[in-house]
């Protein structure tokens, strides 16, 4: 690979708020980054060495991005797979790997990979339509998950009675077991070219009801060690199984009798460590990086205890955003505040983040409950 003297040049597929907070911890490093994103103003334009409006999903868009560059990664999981294995085979590395992300495109591969290899997840059945859904004998409730494109809670149906199976989304699916679970838990872990393996520390999410995105992460669990050494042994096994490169986020579900059963994967930086910007001696971001340029991984460990909120558009408000309540929040002690660059806010985007560190953990999580009731965004 090229030296860190400016001639190394990365490649993002997608433009949000990923790709931004990859490119600030990327300027560390001296690379020279470039982007492709379908929306014109995405939030990396203004960050990035050279920035590409067009199709992540149309093959001769991604090939024709990605043949001049050293290194392509993703901050989001749809995208030109054949694409991608075709400039792979030109030499132009693709971290995570191309056959990785096509693995996760698909929540029904996924799952497969997951009971092929042993991996605790919550019992599961394939189906093509919603057609064959009312026709089979599913025991509710239960959840569908759409088999491709869901992202952000979308593409996930709860069905607790028949009446719900109406609507149903009538694509290819999988229908899982009803979980009845006491948290939610994640696990980011990164594997470099070498097969180096770090963890970072278990965090403990809350999601909004209506939205199905995380509202509360904490950081890090405390949890009993044998639940957070199982989280770690897991995410471990997750990354040797699929020999990814770069870092991988694992969501679980911790049953009320105690077990963990992984829930989904995502090959990328992840909502789940945000807090890793000022609560961990290396940011997720930083350990991506590392990861894949084979560099030597860094100190995963919790500085402090970290409360992130996902700053999400207010319901009602659609247009140019305000954030109502910021020079209030920024008089806090121990508040991060990020803007994810986004001019329009509509009801739950991700418009941004909140972390907040305390050596004193509950009073970090009665500040973040807090500082969710002072900032919104609004127009």
């Amino acid at each position: 690979m090229k030296s860190f003297y400016g001639d190394l040049k990365l490649g993002i597929l997608g433009g949000g708020q990923l790709g931004r907070m990859l490119i600030q911890e990327s300027i560390n490093f001296n690379v020279t980054t470039h982007v492709l994103d379908p929306d014109a103003d995405a939030p990396c334009k203004d960050l990035c060495s050279k920035f590409v409006v067009g199709s992540l999903t149309d093959y001769q868009t991604v090939y024709d991005f990605g043949k001049s560059l050293d290194l392509i990664t993703i901050e989001i999981e749809k995208v030109n797979v054949d694409a991608l294995e075709q400039l792979e085979n030109e030499g132009v590395l693709v971290y995570p790997q191309s056959r990785v992300i096509r693995l996760i495109q698909d929540k029904g591969i996924q799952k497969q990979f997951f009971k092929e290899n042993g991996i605790p997840s919550s019992p599961f059945q394939l189906i093509q339509n919603r057609s064959e859904l009312k026709k089979g004998d599913f025991p509710l409730p239960f959840i569908q998950k759409l088999r491709k494109d869901g992202y952000d809670g979308r593409g996930v149906h709860p069905v607790k009675t028949k009446i719900e199976l109406d609507n149903a989304f009538d694509a290819p699916s999988l229908i899982e077991d009803w979980v009845d679970f006491e948290k939610e838990l994640a696990v980011i872990v990164s594997r470099n070219e070498n097969g180096d393996i770090k963890t970072f520390p278990c965090v403990e999410m809350e999601f909004n009801p209506e939205a199905n995105l995380v509202e509360f992460l904490i950081s890090p669990s405390t949890l009993s060690p044998d639940i957070l050494r199982n989280a770690d042994e897991l995410a471990i096994k997750i990354a040797q199984d699929l020999k990814i490169v770069g870092v991988l986020a694992v969501e679980f579900f911790l049953t009320k009798d105690g077990r963990l059963l992984v829930n989904e994967i995502a090959p990328r930086p992840h909502n789940s460590g945000h807090q890793s910007i000022e609560g961990n001696y290396t940011s997720q971001f930083e350990q991506h990086l590392r990861a894949i340029f084979n560099l030597p991984l860094g100190d995963t460990r919790s500085i402090s205890n970290a409360v992130m909120i996902n700053l999400l558009g207010e319901k009602g408000f659609e247009g140019l955003a305000v954030y109502e309540g910021l020079n209030e929040i920024l008089k806090i002690e121990g508040v991060y505040v990020h803007l994810y660059g986004k001019k329009l806010t509509k009801p739950f985007r991700k418009m941004g983040h909140v972390t907040i560190l305390d050596d004193d953990r509950e009073k970090a999580i009665s500040t973040a409950k807090s500082i969710q009731k002072i900032i919104k965004v609004k127009i």
